[in-house]
């Protein structure tokens, strides 16, 4: 699963969810990190229901090339931070 640094997020839907019924909705759409050494065993590491990546059986997945509008839409948007310069007190 090598992948460019610019490449756009990876993205599978969950087929089968047997075993893990409050971490994997089945039908659902789950990002993908790229972890070649997972990839090397037949797994993926996915962002599951806890909000963590976590390794699952590639089986339980089939991988989705989706828009990039549509991946766009459902990135949250970064904010810009913004530094306030210290200043002195008089």
């Amino acid at each position: 699963m090598k992948r460019n640094k610019n490449a756009s997020p990876l993205f599978a839907v969950c087929v089968d969810n047997t075993g893990y019924p409050a971490l994997l909705e089945q039908f659902k759409l789950y990002q993908i990190l790229p972890d070649d050494v997972a990839a090397s065993d037949g797994d993926l590491r996915v962002i599951d229901e806890s909000g963590e990546d976590y390794l699952y059986s590639a089986d339980r997945f089939v991988l989705m090339v989706l828009p990039k509008a549509v991946i766009e839409k459902m990135q949250p948007k970064r904010k810009r931070a913004t530094v306030k310069r210290w200043r002195p007190s008089r």
